[in-house]
């Protein structure tokens, strides 16, 4: 009987990590399944559990692609549907998890109003309050069709969370608010420092679930709206966002993941980096385009230490990269890398999208020359 109930207990355990293991969409996280004609007036949603998979509060439209709005066309990015949240309102669904993990959310936002729309993303377990990250403007829209693509991170301090998408606005028409799409949730695996490279994650590889039916890539807020970053080793040390790219939808220098520098010295990344003090290090990147039509002449600026060195890159938004590198002797046993674009540049196709150098493959490792030497 001993035996049963072990193995018993082995099976449930085995059971609850292999559902929480599986990365992309929560059930239903494209909302294509929605509420029966009975629950919904209009647009409007009625009851909290009309939504399978979700429970709602306050004022929550279901959305259909092509709904007009006044003059406005609502598009959806992924599938026929989404959801609208009104002034307070939100969604929410609990998810397995693995205790202790750290986890990437994904998903898609539109504003359909106000220049000001804004969202709170939060996390929660059932024996303690809500963790709230601070507010996440949309505002700025960095893709041509007015849809993008956010990641936030967490570490999981149960094994079930409740993930929770909250619009906090208040609109003097309460129906104003972001469509929301596409939520999916990847269990991340940080990478360690190695002999090979003194940073951690330089290939980028390690990062947010890219959903596979968009081709915006996935925007990492800024370090101060969000504590733990979905790009593990790196923050986000700037006041706009970062953008997260595959090479299913771009071009990257190497392997499958980079990153985009789109807001100039507003979008910037770093990492601290344990060094000892007079030794000399070499860092190593790699620069170039994502064949996103970024046209002209971009440049790329690399600080660690007390030295720093500006990088042009001449980009015909083809894609194509190019090498580069710093030099610098330790000054203290903590260095700071860090990287921005210098300049502003939108895309050539006319839609006014930010965009900018890719930095991809960064390397940092004790250099066995002299500063100033070849």
């Amino acid at each position: 009987m001993y035996k049963l109930t072990v193995l018993s207990v082995l099976l449930c355990a085995t059971w609850n990590i292999a559902l929480s293991l599986s990365d992309g969409l929560l059930p239903n996280g494209n909302f294509e399944y929605g509420p029966k004609p009975s629950e919904m007036k209009g647009t409007l949603v009625k009851s909290p559990n009309a939504i399978p998979n979700w429970t709602i509060s306050g004022y929550v439209e279901y959305i259909k692609s092509g709904h007009k709005q006044g003059d406005m066309l609502l598009v959806v990015p992924e599938g026929a549907f989404a959801v609208r949240l009104g002034n307070e309102a939100s969604i929410k669904q609990r998810v397995k998890v693995i205790k202790g993990r750290f986890y990437s959310i994904t998903f898609s936002a539109a504003r359909t109003c106000a220049q000001e729309e804004r969202l709170n993303v939060s996390i929660s377990r059932k024996t303690k309050p809500t963790s709230d990250w601070d507010i996440l403007p949309i505002q700025t829209m960095y893709s041509s069709n007015g849809w993008d693509s956010y990641a936030r991170g967490f570490v999981a301090d149960d094994w079930d969370v409740e993930i929770l998408i909250h619009n906090p606005g208040v609109e003097e028409d309460p129906a104003c608010g972001p469509l929301i799409d596409s939520v999916a949730l990847k269990l991340l695996f940080p990478p360690k420092r190695t002999g090979g490279n003194l940073l951690k994650n330089g290939n980028f590889e390690e990062g947010p679930y890219v959903l596979p039916n968009t081709s915006w890539g996935v925007l990492i807020p800024p370090h101060i709206q969000d504590v733990h970053s979905p790009l593990p080793g790196w923050i986000v040390e700037s006041l706009k966002a970062v953008k997260y790219l595959d090479s299913d939808h771009f071009t990257v220098p190497e392997g499958k993941r980079g990153i985009e520098l789109i807001a100039g010295k507003e979008s910037a990344i770093a990492q601290v980096v344990y060094t000892k003090p007079g030794l000399v290090y070499d860092l190593s990147f790699l620069v170039g385009d994502a064949n996103n039509y970024c046209e002209g002449s971009l440049v790329v600026e690399a600080f660690a230490g007390r030295q720093s060195v500006k990088v042009p890159y001449e980009s015909k938004g083809k894609g194509g990269s190019k090498p580069a590198s710093l030099r610098f002797r330790a000054v203290s046993r903590r260095t700071r890398v860090m990287f921005y674009s210098s300049f502003y540049t939108m895309t050539n196709d006319h839609s006014g999208s930010l965009c900018g150098p890719v930095i991809d493959d960064v390397k940092l490792l004790i250099s066995r020359k002299k500063p100033g030497h070849a």
